[in-house]
């Protein structure tokens, strides 16, 4: 409507919203967290508005391709793909099986060793390690998470009788959450200058 975002941009958003919804229910169902308010729009316990807060990841980091003209090189597309679904398998699997999160966590380091996110600010143009700008979205969210369970958005086992800072488990975990919706937006990004096995994406205004 404010034509912020393009056609396929909309709908890579949405995507973000389902998935992230599907996501909700299932760990609501496991005990996870919880929405302890009362809420028409619940379904499973799990209000609608939780699949925008995964949405807004996913609209934050496709808005940002944009904005800033990212552009990353030493990017290795096929390697990084794989260590994303299996990362957020791993985020379902490890209620039954063992969490091997930090091999993942290692594995991503891996294979996005020597990999670069270039982008602008005002006219001048910085790079930063690929990892590093999961790592700092990852705190961030860490941080707007806290703020939301001390103003009763969802709460953690741990919160249920008092509010309590959020584990730093968790910022982690979101840091590798990013990582699949970085992955998910690159796959549809624009790749040119295929060069030595890898690839170099770049934003839409190039």
């Amino acid at each position: 409507m404010l034509r912020l975002e393009t056609g396929r941009e909309v709908l890579a958003v949405l995507g973000f919203h389902v998935v992230g919804l599907v996501f909700e229910l299932f760990k609501v169902h496991m005990g996870s967290w919880a929405y302890p308010e009362e809420a028409w729009t619940k379904i499973g316990g799990v209000p609608l508005y939780s699949g925008f807060m995964y949405a807004a990841v996913g609209s934050y980091v496709v808005r940002a391709w944009r904005l800033l003209k990212l552009e990353v090189t030493g990017y290795r597309t096929a390697a990084t793909a794989v260590v994303a679904v299996l990362i957020y398998a791993n985020f379902l699997t490890h209620h039954w099986l063992p969490d091997v999160r930090l091999l993942l966590a290692a594995a991503m380091i891996a294979v996005t060793w020597g990999a670069w996110v270039h982008y602008t600010v005002g006219a001048v143009r910085y790079r930063m390690p690929l990892s590093l700008s999961f790592v700092l979205i990852g705190f961030f969210l860490w941080v707007a998470e806290n703020a939301s369970t001390l103003l009763g958005a969802w709460r953690y086992p741990h919160q249920a009788d008092a509010w309590a800072v959020v584990h730093p488990s968790k910022f982690g975990a979101w840091a590798l959450l990013v990582t699949v919706s970085f992955v998910l937006v690159a796959s549809w990004k624009p790749s040119e200058a295929q060069g030595a096995g890898r690839n170099r994406l770049v934003s839409s205004h190039e």
